[in-house]
């Protein structure tokens, strides 16, 4: 494909159905003969419908198809955050399709999402919070299943960026912190972040909050389950905000209403939206978002330009950031 020029129109689609207003708070951060939409809907044919035309995509959570790889023209797909499991990579270099994310960029926003998710489940704010809106006041029995998170053991299920982030804001309460991953950091960053290496039966035996900041591979896929549930300590926690596909939802479902785990706290989920009859929704001691735990407005226009920075290098035959390069 030959480079872009200064004199291309360059079509730029949004696959995510976005509001107006957000629409055009991208639009004023393009480059000059850019032309922006999105899609209509997170239906497939409304995607691949939006992509005709389209020299590059911008993708937060829908899906990419493989049949939407071979759309003619296109010639990059950016993620916006991190996890690209629902990017076919394979179709992507089949058909010279360059595939970028945007590293580390949602770290902190996702690791104070993991902490708070935490201090909600431990201090029963969500429930507290329900029960007034109610017009009761539970707090003697609120009040009984109510912890602190101060020296307490904390399991990380993934060190990566976020998992590292969340590590450096656990400092500040005194908690032992254990963490798993594909092998042992360098023990300068163990020391530097306070953490202390684990196989992953050992942590979820030891920890009383369990926190899932790894990303969604066939290794991790579904490893949260009813065997690995049952190693946990009685009235323990967990939190994901990582991939909903880690865990088998029924089965931490199950784990909740029989009172092994005392709460946990979901922002992803095996299929987005939430369908209804999902297990987790409605659960009293399950606090459940819509995938909020990687978005934050404050970060909305450096994040916007990075991505705009790599895909001009694509369109202009350069290579992009390295470190956010996928395909």
């Amino acid at each position: 494909m030959k480079p872009m020029t200064s004199a291309d129109v360059i079509n730029l689609v949004i696959l995510d159905p976005v509001p107006a207003e957000r629409l055009e708070r991208i639009r004023a951060l393009l480059p000059a003969g850019w032309q922006l939409s999105s899609a209509a809907s997170r239906e497939p044919q409304d995607q691949a419908s939006s992509l005709k035309g389209a020299d590059c995509a911008i993708v937060s959570d829908v899906t990419v198809t493989a049949e939407m790889m071979a759309t003619p023209g296109l010639r990059a797909i950016h993620k916006w955050g991190v996890g690209y499991d629902a990017i076919d990579c394979e179709a992507a270099r089949a058909h010279g399709v360059r595939v970028m994310r945007t590293t580390g960029s949602n770290a902190i926003a996702v690791a104070e999402t993991t902490l708070g998710m935490i201090l909600a489940l431990n201090r029963n704010l969500v429930r507290g919070h329900a029960a007034v809106a109610q017009g009761r006041w539970p707090k003697a029995e609120l009040g009984a299943s109510s912890m602190r998170l101060t020296g307490k053991t904390v399991g990380i299920v993934g060190l990566g960026f976020i998992g590292k982030a969340l590590a450096r804001l656990l400092a500040g309460f005194d908690c032992r912190i254990l963490y798993t991953a594909r092998a042992p950091k360098e023990p300068q960053i163990e020391a530097d972040l306070g953490v202390t290496y684990a196989p992953l039966k050992e942590l979820l035996a030891q920890a009383d909050v369990v926190t899932l900041n790894c990303a969604l591979t066939d290794e991790t896929r579904g490893i949260i389950n009813r065997e690995t549930l049952a190693l946990m300590k009685p009235g323990s926690l967990l939190v994901n905000a990582a991939r909903g596909g880690i865990v088998v939802e029924k089965d931490l479902a199950d784990a909740l209403k029989s009172g092994h785990l005392r709460g946990a706290a979901s922002d992803v989920f095996a299929r987005e939206p939430v369908e209804d009859g999902n297990p987790l929704v409605g659960l009293e001691t399950a606090i459940n978002t819509p995938h909020l735990a990687a978005v934050s407005a404050d970060t909305f226009e450096p994040t916007v330009n990075r991505m705009i920075d790599n895909l001009v290098a694509v369109l202009e035959g350069r290579e992009p950031r390295p470190g956010d390069v996928v395909v």
